[in-house]
């Protein structure tokens, strides 16, 4: 990161107000906030937020997390990429593989923010699998012959590989085992997410009593044609305990589905997420994937045509903030609490999400044109990383 710290004075429009402010910050911490009375030597369309926080990134700019050649340099140049586009915290996320990849990527993860300063920019690892649903669809692209049940011996080798640094896990609640596996993790303070998964209202219920918290991209991980009653959509937008992550980039989710998740969750209980892979910012084309081919767009859209899923996804977190408030009407306030906010909520952030004093100074500039954001700068701790 470079050292900024000299340039301890910030001022912009506040995303949440609307009005003219100066952010002073001192040794990383946001001291206070000031209203400018006098706005005539600020640029208006120059806003200020809280960084953005995404809790699923699998790879950026052509660095695959889950890849045998994955390495600690590559974490660097990925995580450069990402702080351009506005997020100051995320979590690396590592999918269903075999046993000996996950060990020695989580290793990697592991050795890369320990000797590298990222630290401060990832709180903790998420785990998307193995423990996935083996029912034609809903697995997605994710690789068939490593699906197996949930164990907790297996995981905490995962979680000793990591450094302990594992805080979500995504699984299927319907798995042998999973309630225990979910009992587990919330004893040892892991989130736990459900997704990829066809489960019935009722284990999806008996998942919550257990513990679980999340749903991983809710409307997608999920097979093309499903009972209209009973799916595994309903039971989780119904139970108020669950915080659905959505993949709002145009692709995974149509405007009708979701305004209606914002409409049933409200603004308070919803993420969003990228759920982006190492395509972003390659060259529209076909790639291999998940031992899969994909197609790459120009638009965007990354799909496994002979699996027919989408295979994760190309646009930064920005895209979904764009997103929300095109689809639903919401305000720019609380699109950003969406990518922010909330989720440092859900995962005990509470030195981060918000532009109040006492925060760590993770904080965006940006211009906007109508509702598209484009990021200016980025600070980490009050340090100019973007």
């Amino acid at each position: 990161m470079k050292n900024d710290r000299e340039h301890n004075v910030i001022c912009g429009t506040h995303y949440e107000t609307g009005k003219t402010v100066s952010i002073e910050i001192g040794n990383g911490i946001i001291q206070r906030v000031t209203e400018i009375k006098k706005t005539g030597e600020h640029n208006p369309h120059l806003f200020v937020a809280p960084g953005l926080i995404d809790n699923q990134i699998n790879g950026y700019t052509g660095i695959d997390f889950s890849h045998e050649k994955f390495s600690p340099e590559g974490m660097q140049i990925a995580a450069k990429a990402i702080w351009k586009d506005g997020e100051t915290s995320f979590l690396p996320t590592l999918i269903t593989n075999s046993h000996e990849n996950l060990i020695r990527n989580f290793k990697i993860l592991s050795e890369a923010i320990k000797d590298s300063g990222l630290m401060d920019c990832i709180p903790g690892f998420h785990l998307e699998g193995p423990y996935l649903s083996k029912e034609k669809g809903f697995y997605g692209c994710h690789p068939f012959h490593h699906l197996r049940k949930p164990s907790w011996d297996e995981f905490t080798e995962y979680q000793e590989a990591a450094g302990g640094r594992i805080i979500q896990v995504t699984i299927s609640p319907e798995l042998d085992g999973a309630m225990e596996f979910i009992r587990l993790c919330r004893k040892n303070g892991v989130i736990v997410a459900i997704g990829h998964t066809n489960a019935s209202t009722e284990q999806i219920n008996m998942a919550v009593e257990y513990g679980a918290r999340l749903s991983t991209h809710l409307g997608n991980g999920c097979a093309n044609l499903i009972n209209r009653h009973k799916n595994p959509i309903w039971p989780q937008l119904a139970n108020d305990q669950l915080t659905p992550s959505i993949i709002a980039d145009g692709h995974h989710l149509l405007p009708e589905e979701i305004q209606v998740f914002y409409k049933v969750k409200g603004p308070d209980n919803l993420i969003l997420t990228s759920d982006v892979n190492h395509l972003i910012g390659l060259a529209p084309g076909k790639y291999v994937y998940m031992g899969g081919e994909v197609i790459y767009t120009k638009d965007g859209l990354v799909k496994n045509a002979e699996l027919d899923c989408l295979a994760g996804a190309s646009m930064p977190l920005k895209k979904g903030v764009e997103t929300m408030m095109n689809f639903t009407g919401c305000s720019l306030a609380n699109a950003i609490n969406l990518a922010s906010g909330n989720v440092a909520r859900i995962y005990g952030l509470k030195d981060r999400g918000s532009l109040n004093p006492g925060q760590r100074a993770d904080i965006i500039i940006f211009e906007r044109n109508g509702n598209q954001i484009i990021i200016k700068e980025t600070r980490v701790k009050g340090i100019r990383v973007f």
